[in-house]
């Protein structure tokens, strides 16, 4: 595999917080004008790639009260966050190792930097991405058996492929903290002077405990904004504080000494701080949480479905009418 410092994975896809915001707003706002524009934000997708929005067959676009209401930003990022639980869940279920979920999660928010949920619904996209990292990763898994093993049309996962990966720019070798972190901890053996069984049992523990963390950081936005060194410092550094095994502070500056002398740990502790802080304000909504902003997205890539909602609330208030009358 080639290297970090060299890699696309460096060069085009680490961004500033600032770069991301806009990312998200110029994907939120394109996909309102579409609903203006053609009524509907769905996009027809070809297996091939090429896409188009798909006009609305109801007269939505020529009446604003009758167009649905398009998801602000804030619910946009809501319900991503509820389906990058979900990637991790179905990896789970199907047992596949964590280099493909985070692969797959990877490749999951590098799209939504270019499309906005309007346009391509995450529950479709998720699985792609999870079909496209097996396949990165060499984990064969066929879409039909993907798509079987959670009750969804494998057709789905195929016609969108060529779409994420055009969206992904073809860069599809991706770096994630697992690595990083198992490398620290052999770095640690040597470091701590462990030789006795209760000392290796001991960093073993520590190890465990840093993959559960890095499994967190990989939902926030750190792996768009920070190399995955340091996103596995700061599992580290997470992982440490339960287990109390080392001086974190004085590991860090051996790891400097040795790979970064021109560093200063101020800068790297910086890092750790703001990826730390990215998984504090870590959103884990549940369906209840989303089924609003479901609701609307489902008006908004199809509003028939909109309107067919208002007629059943009218229908619910005659009924309700008629019985009040009839006591």
């Amino acid at each position: 595999m080639a290297d970090f410092v060299t890699s696309t994975h460096r060069t085009k896809w680490i961004f500033t917080p600032q770069d991301i915001k806009h990312k998200y707003k110029v994907a939120n706002h394109r996909a309102k004008q579409a609903l203006e524009k053609y009524g509907t934000t769905r996009m027809e997708v070809d297996i091939d790639g090429s896409f188009s929005y798909a006009e609305s067959q109801n007269d939505a676009k020529d009446n604003a009260e009758k167009r649905p209401k398009p998801l602000k930003v804030e619910e946009e990022q809501l319900l991503k966050a509820f389906y990058e639980f979900k990637i991790q869940d179905v990896c789970d279920a199907f047992k596949f190792p964590r280099k493909i979920q985070a692969t797959a999660l990877i490749y999951f928010k590098r799209f939504y930097l270019q499309w906005s949920v309007m346009e391509h619904h995450p529950k479709d996209i998720m699985l792609t991405c999870i079909y496209a990292a097996c396949k990165a990763e060499e984990n064969h898994v066929s879409a039909e058996e993907l798509g079987k093993g959670i009750g969804q049309d494998h057709h789905v996962i195929l016609n969108n492929e060529m779409l994420v990966f055009q969206s992904l720019g073809f860069d599809l070798i991706v770096y994630s903290p697992y690595r990083a972190l198992e490398g620290f901890i052999s770095d640690l053996e040597e470091f701590c002077g462990a030789k006795d069984e209760d000392q290796l049992v001991a960093l073993k523990g520590s190890l465990d405990t840093a993959r559960i963390e890095a499994d967190k950081i990989m939902r926030s936005d750190g792996p768009l904004l920070f190399p995955p060194g340091q996103l596995a410092l700061t599992a580290l550094h997470r992982a440490n504080a339960v287990h109390s095994i080392f001086d974190f502070e004085r590991y860090l500056r051996s790891v400097l000494s040795r790979y970064q002398p021109a560093h200063a740990i101020s800068e790297l502790t910086g890092s750790i701080d703001a990826i730390d802080s990215l998984i504090g304000k870590l959103l884990t909504p549940t369906s209840k949480d989303v089924k609003h902003v479901d609701r609307k997205l489902k008006s908004c890539l199809d509003p028939g479905s909109h309107d067919k909602s208002k007629k059943r609330k009218h229908r619910s208030k005659d009924s309700s009418h008629e019985a009040t009358d009839l006591s």
